[in-house]
């Protein structure tokens, strides 16, 4: 498992997560780095990762490219006008390496890359103000984006055009319908779905919740996660995973600390990190991925066809 991160001074880092001992099974982790450097040249505002492929996007109106397998960088992408404010890899359940990644940015728009070799597919404004996170539907077909004008949209990926525009909340994708809110008393910075309809969040209130999304209600959290606000979550949970499998959360915070959890032990009472590293910068986001095997594609000029842009 890796685990990527993004700071407010440029670096990007990566680190793999693994076992103390030779039994996978161990509860007993380590995280330990694999690279750190200024990969922009300004702050950077979200990674995404997907197998052995991971991006950045900054502020600096580009997205970089990177091998984890090798931890290098495979380059950058120049072909915004606008500050990237999320980043998303499309993988299909049959391939080890992504297909396609979606870009947000400051001025609404969203684009898609094919991966094999990255190259600009389609860009759409889905949004009249800039978008703040966005996330691909398992078909590939359509994406979710929140913005700063207080709206979720749905958009389809292979026309290009939004589907539709609604108030946040937990929405129904066939016809929009709005079927409950979650009430935060402080200001949410990050989430990430997990297991059985649990949606975990964080944010200003150094919290890690976990929200049941079937009832609204809080099923449990993880109180004074950081000392100050968690910027980042993902959920680390292997593809095809069974019951016996660790239900594992990463978080990053603004104090430097990448933390995992054991979200079980959060029920039964406030636990202790499993791993935690300290890079010593101020965390702005998160990604994680299980490495496989893969070929990896060239960054470089061809001409693909639109329709086959997160088909």
């Amino acid at each position: 498992m890796s685990l990527i991160a993004g700071s407010y001074e440029r670096f990007i880092w990566g680190f793999k997560l693994k076992p103390q001992t030779h039994d996978p099974s161990s509860q007993c982790l380590t995280l330990t780095q694999i690279f750190s450097y200024p990969s922009h040249i300004a702050p950077i505002t979200t990674v995404a990762a997907a197998g052995p492929a991971a991006a950045s996007g900054s502020s600096d109106d580009t997205v970089h490219i990177y091998d984890l397998s090798s931890a290098a960088s495979l380059g950058p992408l120049h072909h915004f006008n606008s500050s990237i404010t999320s980043l998303s890899f499309y993988c299909p359940p049959n391939l080890s390496f992504p297909r396609n990644l979606l870009s947000a940015a400051a001025d609404g728009t969203i684009s898609i890359f094919d991966t094999e070799p990255f190259v600009l597919l389609k860009s759409f404004r889905s949004h009249k103000k800039g978008i703040n996170d966005l996330a691909v539907h398992p078909s590939g077909k359509l994406a979710l984006s929140v913005s700063r004008d207080g709206c979720l949209a749905m958009s389809n990926l292979i026309r290009g055009k939004r589907s539709f525009c609604w108030k946040i909340g937990v929405h129904l994708a066939e016809d929009a319908r709005l079927l409950l809110e979650l009430d935060n008393e402080k200001r949410v910075l990050c989430a990430a779905p997990g297991e059985s309809g649990i949606l975990y969040t964080g944010g200003e209130s150094r919290v890690i919740t976990a929200w049941d999304t079937n009832s609204g209600k809080v099923a449990y959290s993880i109180e004074d996660a950081h000392s100050t606000r968690v910027k980042g979550i993902v959920v680390l949970t292997k593809d095809g995973g069974s019951e016996d499998d660790p239900y594992l959360v990463a978080s990053a915070s603004s104090d430097g600390l990448i933390r995992v959890w054991d979200v079980r032990m959060a029920i039964k009472g406030k636990p202790n990190p499993l791993a935690e590293a300290n890079t010593k910068s101020r965390l702005t986001c998160l990604a994680g991925s299980y490495l496989k095997s893969f070929k990896r594609p060239k960054i470089g000029k061809s001409t693909p066809k639109e329709e086959d842009a997160a088909e």
